[in-house]
């Protein structure tokens, strides 16, 4: 009935169609991950929507600056590019997060094990260091939410593990607009210690008025042993961005001419100066073969100051850090095998807000803003999976959070009241999930799961007004929101070289955080009902030894499930109400990537393994149709982008020299990236970056 590791004609075929509809990474049967089930298992077992986005496909996405440029390529994950560094990337997960004005929230982003999300669920995507990073996971769907507050999926990042020998690397890209990137990279094993280090640098004029950057970004890892039982892994990175202009959004008349910048963003010279160092470890202690404890402890600093276009800045001093202790076992009920895993996690940031006027980009005057912000969790969770038999196996899993916001007011004055605040939320989140394995190459599974999203700190930060633009307020009357979500998936490897991976998924939540108003500033209420209805699709396939076809594709249905009053003045004209039914705007209904690649020399089949040679590549991104609003009177239109790439790698005797070139938009199509949405100005679109190159070398050697 399935074809098996033979390849048939016939299968062959079949593979073909099937990567016709698939991803630029090979996910193979013994393909190991970590993110669904806390310990290694293989990506085949896991009842859950997982892709792993190997080294080959990092480096290959180009300069290695942006997740976008790799993860794309992920079904279910939208990486909206607003070629705005000054904002960072909006990425969202099944939906969760695309509100996001800058940054990353309600997606859990791990480094090495260590949280880079905040407890409020706030989190920077320029915190992964891409040019020493050796593979990334994405989980998607109701396991993720076993990783507590703002989980709507979680993103792990693995730096590359140490040479055995010292090793240099260098890598040097230039590109349109100025573009300029380099990175140095060191590693070595010197007896039981693992050392790797790198350094790079990132500069950009940009494609639209007052949108350079410039960026340094250092990661080090060291691990080793202190016994036979006791493995140690350290990290410490840091994230120097002493420029980040930014162009803002435009109106729909302004999109004419989508190389200027917003309203006011060159004569208030709106930026953002960022400087965040974070210093981390795990340790894992193995009792036998069957247990285990893992401990890990990190402490992080963040200076954020950012000049807006309302002539006003505002100053983020942010000190951060957490614990945890997880324990490991095999074991038997029985005849019946069981693995489970339990444990405890601590986090807390502080951070010290200040505000003012500012006057051609420079602070002016007294503060009018003086509080500092305190979030912190304190989460128990236990999770366990058992194979009741050679076909079915169950996983379950419990987390109880607590998340606890406090604000002190320093500024009090007779026009400016006390804004001083606490809150708590608590939540316990349920995780249930089958496996039925039909047979080697193919399981279905099926999962239910709870979750549940605090407000964050900046989404508190501010209270709606009655005139155009929020009251910088502290606002604790938000409320957590909670989901409840439905999948139901297949795993299908037809052979050692092709896979497809399928699954659907409904999530109905309550209090959804939304925006209400934005100008500058947002602030932030609670609509009372959401759903998203969707599927996702990821597969791969080896036509030859020397073509790989690859695709893969999404959709979602998310709307507002309820009406409710509309919130956002500048917007609402004459209507009251957004009636239920509305798209959520910020998610496109629809998204592809396909990649059909060529190699002179056979590909490995050993993932992550560097092929020498010629490769050449063809790339359609395809996003659909994004509102902009609650009422969806404003949208941009869906966009179909071509990307070519090619690359030749040498490898002689321990050196690998590999020269890159790329061309993306080809066809120079306009478009807009992505949105701010219910932005109070109608200056709601991004736009995307027209037809641009990049090229690049790199250089790998022993020493």
């Amino acid at each position: 009935m399935f074809p098996t590791f033979q390849r048939t004609p016939q299968a062959a075929a079949l593979a073909f169609f099937a990567g016709l509809l698939a991803p630029s990474f090979a996910q193979t049967l013994d393909e190991v991950v970590v993110s669904a089930s806390r310990a290694q298992a293989r990506s085949f077992d896991t009842p859950a929507a997982i892709q792993s986005v190997d080294r080959n496909a990092i480096q290959n996405g180009g300069p290695q600056v942006n997740l976008s440029e790799s993860l794309s390529r992920v079904p279910g994950l939208t990486i909206l590019d607003r070629s705005n560094y000054a904002q960072d990337l909006q990425i969202s997960i099944r939906g969760f997060g695309a509100r996001s004005a800058f940054g990353i929230r309600g997606v859990r982003l791990l480094i090495d094990g260590i949280p880079a999300t905040t407890p409020d669920g706030q989190g920077q995507g320029s915190s992964v260091s891409l040019t020493s990073t050796d593979r990334m996971e994405v989980l998607r769907g109701p396991m993720a939410l076993l990783y507590g507050n703002s989980s709507g999926g979680v993103i792990q990042a693995f730096t590359s593990a140490a040479p055995k020998e010292p090793t240099l690397g260098h890598q040097l890209f230039v590109g349109s607009y100025g573009m300029h990137r380099s990175d140095y990279q060191w590693g070595d094993t010197v007896g039981d210690y693992g050392i790797v280090a790198d350094y790079s640098t990132f500069t950009v004029d940009g494609y639209r008025d007052n949108s350079r950057t410039e960026r340094k970004q250092f990661n080090g890892k060291m691990d080793f042993n202190t016994n036979e039982q006791t493995h140690v892994n350290l990290v410490f990175n840091q994230f120097d961005m002493p420029l980040a202009q930014d162009p803002l959004g435009l109106t729909r008349a302004q999109l004419t001419n989508p190389a200027a910048a917003g309203s006011s963003a060159v004569t208030t010279m709106a930026r953002k100066i960022v400087l965040q160092n974070q210093l981390g470890g795990s340790a894992t202690y193995t009792v036998d073969q069957d247990r285990s404890f893992t401990t890990r402890a990190y402490y992080g600093t963040r200076d954020n100051l950012q000049y807006q276009s309302t002539a006003a800045w505002i100053g983020l001093n942010r000190r951060y850090y957490g614990l945890g202790l997880q324990y490991n076992e095999k074991s038997h009920w029985g005849d019946m095998p069981v693995e489970w895993a339990s444990g405890y996690e601590f986090d807390r940031s502080r951070e010290y807000r200040e505000g003012g006027a500012s006057v051609n980009g420079q602070k002016s005057g007294s503060l009018t803003r003086s509080e500092d912000n305190q979030a912190e969790n304190s989460d128990f969770f236990v999770q366990g999976s058992a194979h009741v038999s050679d076909e079915v196996s169950l996983v379950g899993g419990l987390r109880y959070s607590t998340v606890r916001f406090v604000s002190d007011d320093y500024l009090v004055t007779s026009s400016n009241p006390d804004g001083s605040g606490n809150v708590s939320y608590r939540s316990a989140n349920p995780v249930l999930g089958l496996t039925y394995y039909a047979n080697q190459h193919i399981n279905l599974y099926a999962n239910y799961g709870q979750g549940f999203e605090t407000p964050t700190l900046a989404e508190m930060a501010y209270t709606k007004t009655t005139t155009s633009a929020p009251k910088a307020v502290f606002n604790p009357l938000l409320n957590a929101a909670s989901s409840r979500h439905y999948e139901i998936g297949s795993k299908w490897v037809p052979n050692r070289v092709s896979r497809l991976d399928f699954s659907v998924f409904q999530i109905d939540s309550t209090d959804e955080i939304i925006v209400v108003q934005n100008s500058g500033s947002s602030a932030y209420g609670n609509a009372p009902g959401t759903s998203r209805t969707g599927w996702e699709l990821a597969s791969s396939v080896l036509v030859s030894p020397h073509i790989a076809a690859s695709l893969s594709a999404s959709a979602i249905d998310a709307q507002y499930s309820q009406a409710f009053k509309c919130a956002v003045t500048a917007l609402c004209g004459s209507v009251s109400q957004v009636p239920a039914g509305s798209k959520i705007p910020g998610i496109p209904a629809t998204s592809v990537f396909a990649e059909l690649a060529w190699t002179s020399e056979p590909a490995n089949a050993a993932k992550g393994q560097a092929t020498p040679g010629a490769r050449v590549a063809v790339e359609l991104v395809q996003t659909g149709r994004i509102y902009a609003d609650d009422l969806n009177t404003a949208s941009a239109d869906g966009r179909t982008v071509i990307n070519l790439s090619a690359s030749q790698r040498w490898v002689l005797n321990k050196t690998t020299v590999t020269l890159y070139g790329r061309v993306n938009n080809v066809a120079d199509e306009r478009y807009v990236g992505s949105v701010i949405v219910n932005q109070s100005s109608s200056q709601f679109y991004e736009p995307g970056l027209p037809q641009n190159w990049t090229v690049g070398l790199s250089l790998s050697t022993p020493l």
